[in-house]
């Protein structure tokens, strides 16, 4: 080869590195361009309520343009969904009733701190994680939800539904669809050393364990059954305000708070979203919503609607972090003596 054709392929060579070295810097730049717009969907599974949930959607996508893909259901589909699809995540926000299932996420590893949330400081500490994996945005009471017409009186104490008056007329939503279910168990049987023996009377008294939190109340609206145990507040100030035949009592001896979190997961791939997602749900506005949707806002600055403040409910001292396999052992022992 002689010295000019030789000059002329390594001239070649030179052009063709650096065209392809050009290539690749161009491509780094797209790539960390495209990686920098901002998403423009959100992918949220929440554990409602339903009309909460789809208007907090509706008011979000307005404000920020960000399209919300949902899919709703209970606490235990939303966990067995994320389980099924551990290896090809989607979702980017999830939204639990109960704090300790969202803490056993956290402790799985499977979601991301985001402790600069816009107005973090304004929620419920002790509903929250201090690391900033989650947020307590809001919470509903457990009480014992009655019919109005068929209960000349209201029952005061969680041992009064033992009583012969109430036999074969009274329910508790199944806690194995109900997350808020498995906290009241677990927060009642934690403080109340006698919580087993008194469910125990209220086997022999015809307790019903019926479906979830909507089909236990459902039963007390037409009139099936007289009483629900461990009813989610919020739906029976729902159903009471649209003139259903329902009221509500907390009793005196204390009941259980059962906050609902918020969280980003781990494997998020739209993190600025998902971001702006928590920051809305925890703002004045997405607070408003809570409260209209008659549950205790996890901002207590928030007025509450026709309902119970916080300060107004007896509460059980319960510690959620950490509770995880407690409650599934509550829940182990509540299934085998309802067998």
């Amino acid at each position: 080869m002689n010295m000019k054709k030789s000059k002329v392929l390594t001239t070649a060579a030179l052009v063709l590195t650096l065209a392809l070295a050009g290539c690749s810097s161009k491509e780094k730049e797209e790539k960390s361009a495209e990686a920098a717009e901002p998403s423009t969907t959100v992918t949220v599974y929440s554990a409602g309520p339903d009309g909460l949930a789809a208007n907090i959607q509706e008011a979000f996508e307005q404000q920020t343009g960000i399209k919300v893909e949902m899919f709703q259901g209970t606490t235990g589909k939303i966990l067995s969904r994320l389980e099924a699809e551990k290896n090809n995540p989607v979702a980017d926000v999830v939204v639990l009733a109960s704090v300790a299932s969202m803490d056993g996420l956290k402790a799985a590893d499977q979601l991301q701190s985001y402790k600069e949330a816009k107005n973090a400081d304004k929620i419920n500490a002790e509903w929250s994680d201090a690391e900033g994996y989650y947020y307590g945005y809001s919470a509903s009471a457990l009480g014992i939800v009655y019919n109005t017409k068929n209960a000349a009186e209201a029952p005061k104490e969680w041992a009064d539904l033992a009583q012969p008056q109430w036999q074969n007329k009274i329910n508790i939503p199944d806690p194995s669809l109900s997350g808020s279910a498995v906290d009241f168990l677990f927060g009642y049987t934690e403080a109340d050393g006698t919580a087993w023996n008194t469910m125990e009377q209220w086997k022999s008294n015809g307790l019903q364990v019926n479906g979830a939190n909507k089909e236990a109340l459902d039963a007390v609206i037409t009139g099936e059954k007289d009483i629900t145990i461990a009813g989610v507040d919020y739906m029976a100030y729902k159903a009471k305000a649209s003139g259903e035949p329902v009221d509500i009592v907390y009793p005196a001896s204390g009941t259980v708070v059962s906050p609902r979190a918020v969280a980003i997961m781990k494997e998020s791939k739209h993190v600025d979203a998902a971001q702006a997602y928590v920051d809305f749900l925890l703002s004045d506005e997405g607070q408003a919503l809570v409260a209209e949707a008659y549950l205790l806002p996890g901002n207590e600055a928030i007025a509450v609607k026709d309902r119970a403040t916080l300060d107004e409910i007896p509460q059980l001292e319960v510690k959620w972090q950490g509770a995880e396999q407690k409650q599934v052992d509550v829940l182990t022992k509540f299934i085998e003596l309802f067998r």
